[in-house]
């Protein structure tokens, strides 16, 4: 009951709200990026993925405030041991609407479109009372120009890495939403793009360990690399594909190398979240419906 009073109080005040004005007529004092991580208890991945990107933006926005956030609960009970404290993104922008912030771009550095990024939507929707204007922006992998960009990105880093009959498994979290086909969608693309001998695979979610060790196999593949495929090499770079799916690989005969960066320290991935910070500044990110509404008004 306490909950639904809650929701039902905010509800009435994002209907009280006054209307939003345009991030062009606003002081950039008044203005605030959150950068919203799932985070990380290793230093040294932070450091060149979290903290790096951070910086960018910062370097990318001068005057424009910029605050951080993590998802995590169990990282930031952690890091809060170590006394390292990370705020949570409610936590983030409560602090901000304290502080006099009207105006807030919300970017995640989600890698797909999945369901850390729906929680984060919703999380800044139910903040909306709280200021003028909140948008979010999109993750990596939202549009098919961003996976022909990672495309290209991929195999200019890594073609390098893999010789004759070796390959190269780019290991994704994987979700159980529809968003995890963009993982079938890059393997395919890369494939399209003459790099048949990159694979992408996916912890929790397809295509499986199984169907990449099937293909590497129809293809008598001898030497498999490893990389993540995540915005961090943490926990599952180090114990799920540096552990477990290294030891997999070598019981089934191949020569095993890994090469633990994570999406987040490749200085053009994280270009592509700057431009998708820049569009946010632009014009909000639409939902569906809203999508589909400007499509009909577009083509009457």
């Amino acid at each position: 009951m306490k909950r639904k009073f809650i929701v039902f109080i905010i509800t009435m005040l994002s209907m009280a709200a006054a209307h939003a004005q345009s991030f062009d007529s606003v002081p950039k004092e008044k203005t605030a990026i959150l950068m919203v991580h799932f985070g990380t208890t290793y230093d040294d991945t932070r450091n060149a993925t979290i903290d790096a990107i951070n910086e960018k933006t910062k370097e990318h926005f001068p005057g424009v405030t910029v605050v951080e956030a993590y998802t995590s609960r169990i990282i930031i009970n952690r890091l809060e041991k170590r006394g390292i404290h990370k705020q949570t993104p409610q936590e983030a922008l409560l602090r901000l609407a304290a502080d006099g912030y009207t105006h807030i771009i919300v970017q995640g550095t989600n890698v797909i479109d999945g369901i850390e990024a729906e929680v984060l939507r919703n999380d800044a929707k139910l903040m909306t009372p709280f200021f003028k204007e909140i948008r979010v922006g999109r993750p990596l992998l939202y549009s098919v120009d961003d996976c022909q960009n990672v495309v290209g990105i991929l195999i200019n880093r890594y073609g390098k890495n893999t010789q004759k009959n070796g390959a190269l498994v780019l290991i994704g979290h994987g979700t159980s939403t529809p968003a995890n086909a963009v993982y079938s969608q890059i393997d395919y693309m890369l494939t399209a793009d003459g790099a048949p001998q990159f694979h992408v695979a996916t912890v929790e979610g397809y295509p499986t360990y199984a169907t990449t060790l099937a293909r590497l196999k129809s293809s008598k593949t001898k030497s498999v690399t490893l990389v993540p495929f995540m915005f961090v090499a943490g926990d599952h770079a180090r114990n799920d594909i540096d552990g477990e799916w290294r030891e997999k690989f070598e019981k089934e005969g191949f020569k095993v190398s890994a090469i633990l960066d994570g999406l987040g320290q490749i200085p053009e991935i994280q270009d592509i979240y700057i431009d998708h910070i820049k569009d946010a500044f632009d014009a909000p990110v639409l939902d569906s419906a809203s999508q589909k509404s400007s499509y009909i008004k577009e083509n009457l």
